[in-house]
């Protein structure tokens, strides 16, 4: 997980070579070189200790949480309001949740509580109570739920631990798990759950998961396991390893040992050792569950899209009542899009794991799946009230927004996710994508810039850029993707007519004639013949073809009415009556529409503006 950095600081006091060196350890931060970015910090911070902003960002270059915690408590006593700060000491632990600097406040009442307040003296129904409620839960359950459980099934929320499901996102809607720390500790007493970033401070208290694995204590053992248990609880692997190492040497029949070696492995990031430990595990008692479970996560860290439903339905088998079973089994048939069956595994988590958000966070991918975001928000809310630490609610907030076409609330979610998840190519992308659905070509250049930071060779983020600097005019620009997306995306409309405005903005008439052709036959529907004869009369105005300039003018308006703009209608009827008067004599002959041939499907069309054309912009359809 990644440490809380300040990508959108405020202001900082810098100047001259200062602003040169800060954006050299801010790329090397982002680029994933730690320690050069320190090496910069820590110059600038020499030259100027009392700035806050240094300290912000220096932390988040440091390796382990005591280091992070000092540079953003020196941060917080420069500037006792320094939002980054106090948002990253409540991620670490250091700070209690405030409701004035939760990393994103809700911003919307939720509906049922507004009914609820009209209510005589009755208590307000708070968790699942509040989602039962609902009846559009209701009337959505039994759609989801027909014909699998007849009786109906009673669908409640629970409380893992945090650290057990953090989740790594995709371009999809909702993230899917890939590799997770287990909420599982040692010795009798319940621990409360810790996620990756440090012990949670949720604004709203859950339950801590009941241990389920346990360690034999005995006196030969008790002070490596002593040491293991202090080093798990502060995420260091190599010192919890190193610990049960020694606990195997002096009891090599401890089989919690191998287990735990394997979870230590896990969370390190080696999933081959992991699985060696599992395995052994296994091979030493069949019937234990867990191993069963920590093994078919290191396949989904290897491969998310890996097969492992049957080492899950074996380790429900043999541990009926190991809740994190059901509940990674349940995020892989939502991978699967088996949303009757993830419900009924969360069905039974709840049970086993009573209070959990992640219930409510998975149940609420479930439904922005099954197509009903507005639901899918109620439940999202409700995750992030009960873990307000929670990354993935986050991202899935912004996408559900997104879904719901609430821009500015979509935006706020990104922006608060990747603050602390820079590195996440694909919600940048996602990002760009809306900011370019909307029309806000700056911001999804800068996304998309973003997204290439980390993966220079990524063609959507390419594609993006692109499309956003021909709507912008940034000739030089989209000129210096075009080669890329001619290569990229041969068959797709929307890069094919990018490519021939493109080309009209570098002065390129020869060019743009010569990729026309092939952008008016993959029009495939009539809004998207629209913008290719709209830009086809285009381009032959440019070249000084008033007479197959009209022949396209006319095509357009042989279109129906709805397939554009009123604003492209009108300089049509302007432009074809003007060429026909200056050629009295001949009349415009209608070509037939060019044949078109099988195309990528469009993410979005290119609008053209409704001033006279050039080669800037295009009216919106």
């Amino acid at each position: 997980m990644a440490e809380p950095t300040p990508v959108n600081s405020p202001a900082r006091e810098t100047s001259g070579a200062n602003d040169v060196a800060f954006q050299e350890a801010v790329d090397a931060l982002r680029g994933g070189n730690k320690a050069r970015a320190r090496e910069l910090f820590t110059n600038l911070i020499k030259e100027n200790q009392t700035n806050a902003e240094y300290w912000t960002w220096l932390s988040a270059a440091m390796e382990t949480p005591k280091e992070r915690i000092y540079c953003l408590q020196t941060a917080l006593k420069l500037d006792p309001e320094h939002a980054a700060a106090k948002r990253g000491l409540i991620l670490l632990g250091a700070l209690p949740a405030d409701e004035s600097v939760q990393p994103f406040a809700l911003s919307r009442t939720r509906a049922w509580e507004e009914k609820l307040l009209l209510a005589h003296e009755r208590p307000k129904p708070k968790g699942w109570a509040a989602v039962r409620a609902s009846p559009v839960f209701r009337l959505g359950l039994v759609i989801l739920l027909i014909g699998v459980v007849a009786s109906g099934v009673v669908f409640g929320l629970v409380i893992p631990n945090a650290a057990s499901n953090t989740t790594r996102a995709l371009p999809t809607a909702g993230p899917v798990l890939t590799f997770t720390p287990t909420p599982t500790a040692i010795g009798a007493k319940p621990q409360a759950a810790a996620t990756a970033r440090g012990p949670a401070q949720p604004e709203v208290p859950y339950t801590p998961t009941p241990l389920y694995v346990t360690v034999e204590r005995s006196p030969v053992t008790s002070d490596y396991l002593l040491q293991f248990e202090n080093a798990y609880k502060q995420g260091n692997w190599d010192q919890a390893i190193a610990a049960l190492e020694e606990v195997i040497k002096l009891d090599p029949n401890l089989i919690s040992a191998y287990y735990y070696l394997g979870e230590s492995y896990r969370l390190k990031g080696d999933a081959i050792r992991a699985q060696q430990y599992y395995n052994e595990v296994i091979n030493r008692q069949p019937d234990f569950g867990p191993a069963y479970v920590g093994m078919a996560r290191t396949y989904l860290f290897i491969d998310p899209n890996a097969n492992v439903l049957p080492l899950l339905d074996q380790a429900v088998q043999n541990a009926p009542d190991f809740g994190e079973a059901y509940l990674e089994r349940a995020q892989v048939k939502l991978r699967d899009n088996d949303l009757v069956g993830a419900v009924s595994d969360l069905q039974k988590a709840d049970q086993l794991l009573p209070g959990s958000p992640l219930v409510y966070y998975h149940l609420a991918r479930a439904w922005l799946k099954q197509g009903d975001p507005s639901l899918a928000l109620e439940i999202a809310r409700q995750a992030l009230e009960r873990d307000v630490t929670s990354l993935p609610t986050y991202l899935l907030l912004a996408q559900i927004h997104a879904a719901l076409g609430n821009y500015n609330d979509a935006v706020e979610f990104y922006d608060t996710y990747l603050q602390y998840e820079p590195q996440d190519l694909a919600a940048f992308i996602e990002l760009g994508k809306l900011h370019y659905d909307h029309a806000e070509y700056e911001a999804a250049v800068r996304a998309m810039d973003e997204a290439l930071r980390t993966d220079p060779n990524r063609r959507e983020a390419i594609l993006y850029r692109f499309l956003s600097n021909v709507e912008l005019g940034n000739a030089a620009a989209a000129n210096a993707d075009l080669a890329r997306v001619r290569s990229s995306y041969p068959d797709l409309f929307e890069a094919n007519l990018g490519i021939v405005r493109a080309e009209l903005l570098n002065g390129r008439e020869g060019n743009a004639f010569l990729a026309l052709e092939k952008t008016l036959a993959l029009a495939a529907d009539d809004k998207q013949k629209a913008l290719a004869y709209y830009w086809a009369a285009t381009v032959y105005e440019k070249r000084e073809e008033p007479r197959r300039a009209a022949e396209y003018w006319a095509l357009l308006l042989d279109l129906p009415e709805d397939s554009m703009t009123a604003a492209m209608r009108a300089e049509a009827q302007k432009k074809l009556a003007a060429l026909r008067t200056a050629t009295p004599a001949s009349s415009p002959t209608r070509t037939p529409t060019p044949a078109r041939s099988v195309t990528a499907t469009p993410t979005r069309t290119p609008t053209p503006a409704p001033s006279t054309p050039t080669a800037t912009r295009t009216p919106t359809p």
